[in-house]
Protein backbone atom coordinates (compact mmCIF):
# COMPACT_ATOMS: atom_id res chain seq x y z
CA UNK A 1 0.00 0.00 0.00
CA UNK A 2 1.27 3.61 -0.73
CA UNK A 3 0.33 6.72 0.56
CA UNK A 4 2.15 9.03 -1.21
CA UNK A 5 0.23 12.31 -2.33
CA UNK A 6 -3.09 11.00 -0.17
CA UNK A 7 -5.08 13.85 1.84
CA UNK A 8 -6.93 12.33 4.65
CA UNK A 9 -9.38 13.91 7.08
CA UNK A 10 -10.30 12.08 10.49
CA UNK A 11 -14.04 11.53 10.61
CA UNK A 12 -13.96 9.86 14.55
CA UNK A 13 -11.44 10.42 17.18
CA UNK A 14 -11.76 10.17 21.36
CA UNK A 15 -12.44 13.29 23.03
CA UNK A 16 -8.99 13.25 24.27
CA UNK A 17 -7.75 14.34 20.83
CA UNK A 18 -6.91 17.40 19.15
CA UNK A 19 -7.89 16.56 15.26
CA UNK A 20 -11.51 16.75 14.02
CA UNK A 21 -13.14 17.17 10.35
CA UNK A 22 -11.32 20.38 10.23
CA UNK A 23 -7.84 18.55 9.78
CA UNK A 24 -6.18 18.07 6.80
CA UNK A 25 -3.39 15.35 6.42
CA UNK A 26 -1.21 15.53 3.33
CA UNK A 27 1.39 12.34 3.27
CA UNK A 28 4.14 11.87 1.11
CA UNK A 29 5.77 8.20 1.06
CA UNK A 30 9.17 7.60 -0.41
CA UNK A 31 9.68 3.86 0.36
CA UNK A 32 8.82 2.75 3.62
CA UNK A 33 9.09 6.47 4.99
CA UNK A 34 6.05 8.03 5.11
CA UNK A 35 5.85 11.72 6.38
CA UNK A 36 2.85 13.88 6.13
CA UNK A 37 1.84 17.96 7.52
CA UNK A 38 -1.28 18.59 9.02
CA UNK A 39 -3.45 21.31 10.57
CA UNK A 40 -6.85 22.38 10.83
CA UNK A 41 -9.57 22.84 13.65
CA UNK A 42 -7.37 22.58 16.75
CA UNK A 43 -3.81 22.63 15.01
CA UNK A 44 -2.34 25.25 13.89
CA UNK A 45 0.61 23.01 12.53
CA UNK A 46 1.56 19.55 12.69
CA UNK A 47 4.07 16.99 10.93
CA UNK A 48 4.66 13.23 11.21
CA UNK A 49 7.03 10.43 10.49
CA UNK A 50 6.11 7.19 10.39
CA UNK A 51 7.48 3.33 8.29
CA UNK A 52 5.21 1.57 6.76
CA UNK A 53 4.82 -2.29 6.34
CA UNK A 54 4.20 -4.84 4.06
CA UNK A 55 0.69 -4.63 4.61
CA UNK A 56 0.71 -1.07 5.00
CA UNK A 57 0.48 -0.89 8.85
CA UNK A 58 2.20 2.41 9.76
CA UNK A 59 4.33 3.24 12.80
CA UNK A 60 4.21 7.31 13.55
CA UNK A 61 5.26 9.76 15.51
CA UNK A 62 4.42 13.33 15.68
CA UNK A 63 4.17 16.80 17.34
CA UNK A 64 1.99 19.20 16.69
CA UNK A 65 1.64 22.97 17.87
CA UNK A 66 -2.34 23.37 19.08
CA UNK A 67 -4.43 26.71 19.42
CA UNK A 68 -3.56 27.18 22.55
CA UNK A 69 0.34 27.40 21.74
CA UNK A 70 1.11 24.30 23.47
CA UNK A 71 3.84 21.65 21.40
CA UNK A 72 2.13 18.16 21.99
CA UNK A 73 3.91 15.06 21.10
CA UNK A 74 2.96 11.14 20.41
CA UNK A 75 3.02 7.71 18.95
CA UNK A 76 0.04 6.14 16.75
CA UNK A 77 0.23 2.68 14.97
CA UNK A 78 -2.59 2.70 11.69
CA UNK A 79 -4.28 -0.39 10.53
CA UNK A 80 -5.62 0.64 6.65
CA UNK A 81 -8.82 -0.94 5.68
CA UNK A 82 -9.66 -0.81 1.80
CA UNK A 83 -13.19 0.93 1.00
CA UNK A 84 -14.82 -0.28 -1.81
CA UNK A 85 -14.94 2.73 -3.17
CA UNK A 86 -11.08 1.83 -3.67
CA UNK A 87 -10.41 5.06 -0.74
CA UNK A 88 -8.47 4.22 2.22
CA UNK A 89 -9.75 4.29 6.28
CA UNK A 90 -6.85 3.89 8.84
CA UNK A 91 -7.88 2.97 12.16
CA UNK A 92 -5.42 4.30 14.52
CA UNK A 93 -4.24 4.01 18.22
CA UNK A 94 -2.25 6.87 19.94
CA UNK A 95 -0.67 7.87 22.80
CA UNK A 96 0.16 11.23 24.06
CA UNK A 97 4.13 11.17 24.82
CA UNK A 98 3.36 14.74 26.36
CA UNK A 99 0.35 16.66 28.26
CA UNK A 100 -1.40 14.07 29.95
CA UNK A 101 0.20 10.59 28.33
CA UNK A 102 -3.32 9.62 27.82
CA UNK A 103 -4.36 6.95 24.77
CA UNK A 104 -7.22 6.99 21.84
CA UNK A 105 -8.33 6.31 18.96
CA UNK A 106 -9.69 7.70 15.82
CA UNK A 107 -10.31 6.75 12.13
CA UNK A 108 -9.09 8.79 9.21
CA UNK A 109 -10.36 8.52 5.89
CA UNK A 110 -8.94 9.44 2.46
CA UNK A 111 -10.46 12.01 0.07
Amino acid sequence: MNYHNKIFRPISNTANGETSEQTVFHYRQTGTILTAEYAGGEIIKGHLIGLVDELGNIDMRYHQVNDKGELMTGICRSTPELLPNGKIRLHEQWEWTSGDKSKGTSIIEEQ
